[in-house]
């Protein structure tokens, strides 16, 4: 009883944590490492439902969104993320996952090489195939809404004993995973919320300018992220700082450009270059987008602001807008011409720099009304060209290191068709 009632103290705790965490994608992740550490899991997926089109049928299906495995993680090098294809299950009694999502019910598989010859779903052996890791058994429960929806599926894999051998996960798991994913729907429905409402201002911003999409926005963020997360292990931060600054970064570069709202349409959406009156005023979109958080609230605003203000910075200080007031965009520190000094080096922010480097990456990589996307050759060459002129050589550099993640990135936000 005494162990049962420190499990249960340690899901309070983990319950408080995940109530901190404001971007979705980062709690998603963290909901899947808890949950296999409450009933010590080597291995495991979160899956998210979404509606996917389908061969022109709107159909709903689990999109795997994450993934872990100790054993792996264990023989990669240093530093080094885990790297998975990212797939779409249907909701159907054909997969385990599956059929949990599809009954709402808890699924407890001993042995998925063995299954019980009355169960309709099967295992599929191609991760194991592929991976040469052996799947036992598996743990799948759905995390449903408080309203009776479904939200998606963890489902963890191998269970351990203290020995470190595999075995069958128990009833006392079950009950604790259980309870675990009631205590974590709440974060995750606030996380949806809040990743719904800053969509909604991107699609204000679409209307104004197509670049702006919640796909780009998305994958943004999490280059900025997988960035960030490098740069501050390279420092020794403190696991704690560099989670908040991540939760921080990845919700605010969602919302970097922003100020394009207050920029005419004969402007935003002129298929041909610009002329020097009409780039002077395009500029003046960083100003806007930090005066909606000047009034800052809170660090995420700080960092909101930091991030629409500089982003459009050169690390060799050719950028824009330079050395202005943030709120009127008048000139602070200029030169003869009176125009203003463009900020360079680490007088640019950070999260300015990372996130001027991510969404160049992204545009070169994407399709635009004036340019198909770039082959990735030329794309990668693009972004070391700008290396030490564009881009804090640093960040460039540690770019590449994690470059892998970053196209897994791309994966799980895909260019609309």
């Amino acid at each position: 009883m005494a162990g049962n009632e420190a499990v249960f103290k340690t899901l309070i705790d983990i319950d408080s944590e995940l109530s901190q965490i404001q971007d979705l994608d980062i709690l998603l992740e963290r909901v899947l490492s808890e949950a296999r550490k409450v009933v010590n899991a080597d291995a495991g997926t979160i899956y998210v439902k979404e509606i996917l089109d389908d061969e022109g049928i709107k159909t709903e299906k689990l999109v795997m969104r994450y993934s872990q495995n100790d054993t792996i993680q264990n023989e990669l090098p240093p530093g080094q993320k885990l790297i998975y294809s990212v797939f779409s299950l249907p909701i159907n009694d054909k997969t385990i996952s599956g059929y949990c999502a599809l009954t709402q019910q808890l699924v407890n598989v001993r042995d998925a090489y063995n299954l019980p010859p009355d169960v309709p779903y099967s295992f599929g052996l191609n991760y194991d195939q592929i991976s040469g890791y052996k799947t036992t058994s598996i743990l799948a429960v759905p995390l449903k809404g408080t309203e009776g929806g479904l939200l998606g599926v963890i489902q963890i894999i191998n269970a351990k004993d203290k020995d470190g051998n595999v075995v069958p996960f128990s009833q006392n798991d079950e009950t604790i995973i259980t309870h675990f994913a009631v205590n974590a729907i709440a974060a995750l429905q606030k996380a949806q919320l809040t990743r719904t409402m800053i969509l909604r201002m991107i699609k204000m911003a679409e209307l104004r300018d197509p670049k702006e999409t919640g796909t780009h926005v998305n994958r943004v963020a999490g280059y900025a992220a997988e960035i960030y997360d490098r740069w501050a292990t390279r420092r020794g931060e403190s696991e704690e700082r560099r989670n908040k600054f991540k939760d921080n970064l990845r919700t605010a570069s969602m919302l970097h450009d922003v100020g394009k709202v207050a920029i005419s349409d004969t402007i935003l959406k002129k298929p041909g270059k610009f002329t020097p009156e009409e780039y002077s005023i395009m500029q003046t979109h960083c100003v806007h987008g930090s005066a909606l958080f000047g009034d800052s609230q809170s660090s995420l605003d700080s960092l909101s602001r930091d991030i629409a203000f500089t982003h459009h910075e050169n690390w060799d200080g050719t950028g824009y807008p330079g050395k202005v007031d943030p709120v009127t965009g008048m000139p602070v520190d200029f030169d003869d011409t009176g125009k203003p000094i463009g900020k360079k080096g680490e007088e640019i922010p950070l999260a300015g720099r990372i996130v001027a480097l991510a969404d160049v990456y992204d545009a070169l990589c994407s399709r635009r009304v004036y340019k198909e996307p770039w082959g990735e050759e030329d794309v990668l060459m693009e972004m070391r060209k700008m290396s030490g002129s564009k881009f804090d050589p640093e960040l460039i550099e540690i770019f590449f290191e994690v470059l892998p993640g970053i196209k897994q990135i791309r994966q799980l936000y895909p260019e609309a068709d």
